[in-house]
């Protein structure tokens, strides 16, 4: 799905060229990550311009390897964090693949008033420093979910 929506609307195209706006369901968070960070949406979408803000930023491994686990980054983190103040998304998600840590950033979308799903703002490798700053909302501990 996501490969689709990069080969059709991102591969290819310039440096900050605008792409066409197409919004993907990524998937569902888990019942353990909802509970555990007391929300009651679970749909996560994806859409062209993230994927190619990134395409734009990384290089291609780097870029290929997030697009290929930004699914399981965000359906199955290790940890979710309260994003910081003044950054795009209110949460992060993150998890370790392949010795490396991953970071997906999503938003809340709503309308009328009212939280409908939510959207992958970027996705990107991280490191411990890195957050060190952001506040641990929740965390996957020895086979069971913690608040």
């Amino acid at each position: 799905m996501l490969r689709g929506l990069f080969k059709i609307h991102v591969r290819g195209t310039g440096k900050r060229a605008i792409v066409q706006l197409i919004s993907s369901l990524l998937c569902h968070l888990t019942v353990a990550v909802s509970k555990g960070l007391q929300i009651d949406i679970s749909k996560v979408y994806i859409n062209t311009r993230v994927i190619k803000h990134v395409y734009d930023k990384r290089p291609a491994e780097e870029f290929d390897f997030l697009l290929e686990h930004v699914l399981s980054v965000v359906k199955y983190p290790d940890k979710v964090y309260r994003n910081t103040t003044g950054k795009r998304g209110e949460f992060c998600f993150v998890k370790t693949v392949k010795n490396q840590k991953c970071l997906c950033s999503i938003e809340t979308v709503m309308c009328d008033g009212q939280v409908q799903y939510f959207e992958v703002v970027t996705f990107f490798r991280t490191d411990e420093d890195y957050l060190k700053k952001y506040e641990l909302l929740w965390e996957w501990k020895g086979g069971t979910p913690s608040s």
